[in-house]
Formats: structure tokens, C-alpha cells, sequence
């Protein structure tokens, strides 16, 4: 190969290059993966050659695309919580933002991502979990930080009761939208909640119908 000929590796590494579409799928198929993997095992017990060796791919390719694993983590919450983020940005613009239609977004996002929950309670929620600070610092405000204030407004409009605080009923959202994934390995066989197409449907009208009858005015 002609030295002056940049191989394809570097090319592949020229900043701002976007990525191909087969690039993009496995991209996607690494993220998706690891996703299950930090959700069933927790991000310590959770190596990047088990991740390599799950997608059939070089440990160095996870590098190359992540850099390091907690890098990896951190690009797992952003990818499945960035949808929601802007959703709920958007709603800022919307002059009325109900609970039940907060919680059809969350439960949105569940339903795409459902290993999500149990990540975010493995790494996020309880103490000492390895994504905690960067959530509390980059993510929160912006995911469960919003509700208060769409929730307020939505008081200060008469549409929820007087005798709800906004944080409070942002936080009682968050618990009726997510918990449910996270008990799913109980729900399913015990309860008989199923968590296919149709089964999400019920499971947010239940929720919906909750929401709007407990807190609105």
C-alpha cells in the first residue's frame, strides 16, 4: 500500500467521518447488548471480551467504538434515555403537559428499553453505583428534574389537584411508569402482566387511567 494512502483503520478514524450503515448496525447491536449484560449481571461482574465474544466481534473494536467500559456504560444510558429527554424537553413548549401523558412517554422508553430499569437501579439508584454521579450531574436534571416544574405548571393551570406537590407527584410518575419492569421477573409469572405489544397497551391505560383519576383537579 502507497504510504501516502491513509489505510482504511485511519480513514475509519478521521474525526468527524460518520458512520456506515454496517458500522451503525453493529454499533447498535453492541450498545443493545450491553445494555442485557449490565442489567443481568451489574457493570463489575460484566467484562468488555464477554460483550466482544456475545456479538461475535475483537474486544479491541468495543475499544475502539467506547473507548473503556465505564465510557460504554455512560453511552448505554445516553442512547436509551436521550429519546425521552428531548420528549420531554419538547413538552416545555406544549402548553399542557397531564401526568398520564409524562408516564406514556416514560413507560415508551421502558418498552424499548426494558433492561433499562433494572440497570439504573443496579448502577444509578443504589449506593455506590457506578453511573450515580454522571446521572445525578448530567442526566437527572434533565429526565426526573423536568417533572417537577411540567408538573407544577400543570397545578398552576388547574389541572392538578391543589393538594399534590409536583415533586412528589413527579416522583409517584416515575415509581407507577418504571417499577413495573423492574418487578417484571415476577410480574410475568405471578401477576400475569405481559410485557408484548398488547400487554404494554393495558399495562399504560392502567397506569393512564391511575394517574388521571388520582391527580387531577
Amino acid at each position: 500500500m502507497n504510504s501516502s494512502t491513509p489505510s482504511p483503520a485511519a480513514a475509519e478514524r478521521s474525526r468527524g467521518r460518520p458512520l456506515d450503515t454496517r458500522q451503525q448496525d453493529l454499533k447498535a447491536q453492541l450498545l443493545n447488548t450491553a445494555e442485557q449484560l449490565f442489567a443481568d449481571q451489574g457493570y463489575a461482574a460484566t467484562s468488555i471480551r464477554q460483550l466482544a465474544d456475545t456479538v461475535g466481534v475483537n474486544p479491541a473494536l468495543v475499544h475502539y467504538y467506547f473507548g473503556n467500559k465505564h465510557a460504554l456504560l455512560q453511552a448505554v444510558l445516553e442512547n436509551s434515555l436521550t429519546p425521552l429527554v428531548q420528549a420531554l424537553a419538547a413538552l416545555r413548549d406544549d402548553p399542557e403537559a397531564p401526568a398520564d401523558g409524562i408516564a406514556r412517554l416514560i413507560l415508551s422508553m421502558a418498552a424499548q428499553h426494558p433492561n433499562i430499569p433494572r440497570l439504573m437501579t443496579r448502577e444509578v439508584l443504589l449506593p455506590g453505583g457506578e453511573m450515580q454521579d454522571f446521572f445525578i450531574k448530567n442526566m437527572a436534571p434533565h429526565v426526573g428534574g423536568a417533572l417537577p416544574a411540567l408538573l407544577a405548571r400543570e397545578k398552576s393551570a388547574g389541572r392538578l389537584r391543589e393538594d399534590f406537590d409536583p415533586g412528589v407527584a413527579a416522583l409517584l410518575v416515575l415509581a407507577v411508569s418504571v417499577f413495573p419492569f423492574i418487578a417484571r421477573a415476577l410480574a410475568e409469572p405471578v401477576l400475569g402482566i405481559g410485557f408484548d405489544t398488547d400487554g404494554m397497551e393495558t399495562l399504560t391505560q392502567h397506569v393512564s387511567k391511575l394517574l388521571e383519576r388520582g391527580m387531577t383537579a
